[in-house]
């Protein structure tokens, strides 16, 4: 009688493998078995390792990484908030890890640490079960760094994951010297830029104690917010469109320009942000140039500037507004590939308005041209402390060293603003920084070495291009000219901490 082979020796069932014969093994030790990882973690280490090895930036690497690799609905969602999450929580997973690996971190290779951190957001950060997150993670490592730094990954996150976030967050509270270095750690920034914000807090008139909201609320992912350039497309048009693209729009919280996009939808799904009669501005953004637009003015208003243009999105703005006036706007951007991304950005609006897109050095304009327009916008080169919420990866590159070379620039660029405003125009000083020593302390020196100019009321302006009933918190009135000038705040506003100052030229 013949055996029967679909059992063992031992009478124990055989694979259907096995049965067949088919009884070779795969070629890989255990170690190299299963190198790939999914596409989305895949997506987001590269990511990673752009904004890291070539000082790119993420929002700008990452929606072409996932069309050319055809990443889509929740994988492109899962890609996107783990880089973004990663990169904004940075600091306080790489104080996580410093606890649990053996060596200090920066004498891990840097492919590595980048691994770490994606699993360790994945672990703290994410609704990813643990196993998955660790195995996952794992795999990725193997694939990218090899199988020897997989095992200390694979080691590590356990490690990580052993302890709640709660946890950690308690720990790394009790071992901070100082109560700001704590909530900078936990709150994922560094801490001179904690500090800075804390000290602008009290000095644009709010309480330091928001700093734990503010620093929460850069750490966020923002809405995208549109806008609809007057003349161009209204509200009521972007609507329209969204219907029938079945995408979801509300109406903006302060800008009568402004519409929230819900959900993950693609902006360029509508044809007014494809053809340039809309698109992607935060409503701080839109808030300023509406309040430099409403500002009012001795004498004609006739004739615009945007003195620092590119990449264009006030531009544009600020070009809609002009035309319905029957003004002209004149466009300055220093660096021609972002001069070619202001025109690209005023494409739809009629060529009768936008007198040129001018290429050259800002801090000239008054020169060359004094006294030659009504109203002037100077959005200033800036340290970008007020979008850390859009640009997480700013908050690891920024050094104290940064305000010495940029706050000479603003200098420069404000008094050239002032020198192109005719007497009795109005200058409007905007940067993406609450920083004390980029908003206040800029425009006090300038006007200390000028006689010809003075502050006027911003707060007034931004008020009266508010939608109407909006009734917007601007913080403490100190009642001297400070209380004049407005700041926006993300944890107060939903916006980025978009600053404004509106001078007066006297003469």
């Amino acid at each position: 009688m013949s055996a029967d082979r679909s059992r063992n020796s031992k009478g124990r069932q055989r694979s259907a493998a096995r049965t067949r014969g088919e009884t070779h093994r795969s070629a890989q030790a255990p170690g190299e078995r299963r190198r790939r990882t999914d596409p989305a973690r895949t997506a987001a280490y590269d990511v990673l390792r752009q904004v890291d090895g070539s000082d790119a930036y993420a929002n700008l690497v990452l929606p072409p990484l996932l069309r050319e690799r055809r990443i889509t609905g929740r994988d492109a969602a899962f890609a996107t908030e783990l880089a973004y999450g990663t990169l904004r929580l940075r600091g306080r997973y790489d104080a996580i890890l410093a606890r649990c690996v053996t060596r200090p971190l920066d004498q891990l290779d840097p492919e590595v640490l980048d691994v770490l951190r994606l699993g360790t957001h994945q672990l703290l950060g994410m609704r990813v079960p643990s196993h998955a997150a660790v195995s996952e993670t794992v795999a990725l490592a193997r694939d990218r760094v090899g199988a020897g730094p997989a095992q200390m990954v694979n080691a590590v996150l356990r490690a990580v994951g052993r302890t709640p976030l709660e946890d950690w967050l308690s720990l790394l509270t009790e071992e901070a010297p100082d109560a700001v270095t704590a909530l900078a750690t936990t709150g994922s920034h560094p801490v001179w830029i904690a500090r800075a914000l804390r000290e602008a807090l009290a000095g644009h008139g709010r309480s330091p104690d928001e700093i734990a909201d503010l620093l929460d609320a850069d750490n966020a992912a923002p809405r995208v917010t549109l806008v609809a350039r007057p003349g161009l497309a209204g509200p009521e048009v972007l609507r329209e469109q969204a219907h029938d693209a079945d995408v979801r729009l509300e109406a903006g919280r302060w800008a009568p320009t402004a519409l929230v996009l819900a959900g993950g939808s693609d902006p360029a799904a509508l044809p007014a942000v494809a053809d340039a009669r809309a698109g992607v501005q935060d409503e701080g953004s839109q808030l300023v140039t509406l309040a430099l637009a409403g500002a009012p003015l001795d004498g004609p208003d006739a004739r615009w500037l945007d003195l620092c243009a590119g990449p264009g999105g006030k531009a544009a703005l600020l070009a809609a507004l002009a035309g319905e006036r029957g003004a002209t706007l004149v466009a300055n951007e220093v660096q021609p590939h972002r001069a070619r991304l202001v025109e690209r950005a005023l494409r739809a609006v009629p060529g009768d308005v936008v007198e040129r897109v001018r290429t050259g050095d800002g801090r000239e304009v008054g020169a060359e041209e004094p006294a030659a327009y009504d109203r002037v916008l100077v959005d200033a080169p800036c340290t970008g402390l007020g979008a850390l919420r859009r640009r997480p990866e700013s908050r690891w590159r920024r050094t104290p060293a940064d305000l010495g070379t940029l706050t000479v620039l603003q200098r420069e660029l404000l008094g050239s603003a002032l020198d192109a405003v005719r007497p009795g125009g109005v200058v409007a000083y905007v940067t993406c920084s609450p920083h004390l020593a980029e908003t206040r302390l800029v425009v006090d020196d300038v006007l200390r070495r000028r006689d010809d100019a003075e502050r006027i009321d911003a707060r007034s302006a931004l008020r009266g291009a508010l939608v109407p009933g909006a009734d917007i918190d601007l913080g403490a009135d100190d009642g001297g000219a400070h209380g004049l000038d407005v700041q926006l705040w993300p944890h107060v506003h939903g916006t980025d901490a978009m600053h404004v100052t509106l001078l007066r030229r006297l003469r």
